[in-house]
């Protein structure tokens, strides 16, 4: 039998075609999803949906995920886009495009990071479950920017560590809508896992330890730029802190984003990129750092606001 999943559906999906809201809510593939509602394994309130069906507020959908397969594979596959910032013998830094994942998962079956360096005839580290192997830190699929990959045992296991020991020094800009008050601060409030959408998490007292520093560098009528300094590095965690604080990130509709504005901003994904990334390398014990420019979307969408 097929595992199912009930989820309600989100303010900021209400609307969205359901191969594509699904996709993102659920974090598949639109393909994988379209191929599901195809089946019928796609309900709402129900009934059954077809993908280019919308998703109504307030109703709840019945997932039926496909089986998995008995081994999640990493298929070399070319990816537009995909930049190696750094490599030597340890590591490699890459840029990673939104669009990517970063690693194979269940009803995932678009390009991977580790498939996307394999076909560069890159090998990554072996150490880590299958489909994770050289993983030592992730990035959502819609979010860009910069990402270390451990190409050596050795420095799998230190930057493993160093993530752990928060001694890795990540900055993000997004851009949020309205204006943050104070422009500059903290937020220190634990994040667990929604208890009624599988796929989301939320600011719960139950939660786990979560701290993200944020200052403004631009505000526009409707949005900032902001520059946030991950603390701790929680799934979706500057997502969902600014959508607790009633600012989420611009084209962000899982965490309740106007999916008007980001159809104006022409943002299919929410405005996230990793720009710097610096820490101790595990081998060497020098200090590297790493800067990525802003991809050519989310540049538009930043055009766009300032004119």
């Amino acid at each position: 039998m097929n595992e199912t999943k009930l989820l309600p559906v989100p303010e900021g999906l209400a609307g969205e075609r359901v191969d594509a809201g699904v996709a993102k809510l659920m974090g598949l593939s639109r393909t994988v999803v379209a191929e599901m509602a195809n089946d019928g394994l796609i309900q709402m309130n129900g009934k059954v949906v077809g993908k280019s069906d919308r998703l109504a507020p307030g109703a709840f959908l019945e997932v039926s995920l496909p089986k998995p397969k008995n081994q999640l594979e990493i298929i070399p596959v070319e990816v537009e886009g995909f930049k190696i910032v750094y490599q030597d013998a340890d590591i490699v830094v890459i840029d990673k495009p939104a669009g990517v994942a970063a690693h194979p998962s269940v009803g995932w079956d678009g390009p991977t990071v580790p498939g996307a360096l394999l076909a560069l005839g890159i090998q990554i580290s072996t150490s880590g479950a299958p489909e994770r192997q050289g993983i030592v830190q992730r990035l959502d699929v819609g979010t860009s920017g910069l990402m270390t990959l451990a190409k050596s045992e050795i420095a799998y296991s230190r930057l493993k560590q160093a993530f752990r020991d928060r001694a890795v020094h990540k900055i993000y800009h997004a851009v949020i809508q309205g204006h943050p008050d104070p422009l500059a601060g903290t937020f220190d409030a634990p994040i667990a896992r929604h208890p009624k959408a599988e796929f989301k998490f939320t600011v719960s007292n139950d939660g786990k330890h979560s701290v993200t520093h944020y200052k403004t560098l631009e505000a526009f009528p409707a949005a900032s730029l902001v520059e946030v300094n991950l603390e701790t590095g929680r799934t979706h965690q500057i997502r969902v802190h600014f959508s607790a604080f009633r600012h989420p990130l611009v084209g962000d509709s899982m965490y309740g984003a106007d999916p008007k504005l980001a159809a104006k901003l022409g943002l299919d994904r929410q405005w996230l990129h990793a720009l710097r990334l610096s820490f101790e390398h595990p081998t060497s014990g020098e200090q590297v750092s790493f800067e990525s420019s802003y991809p050519a979307e989310l540049q538009h969408a930043l055009n766009l606001l300032r004119s």
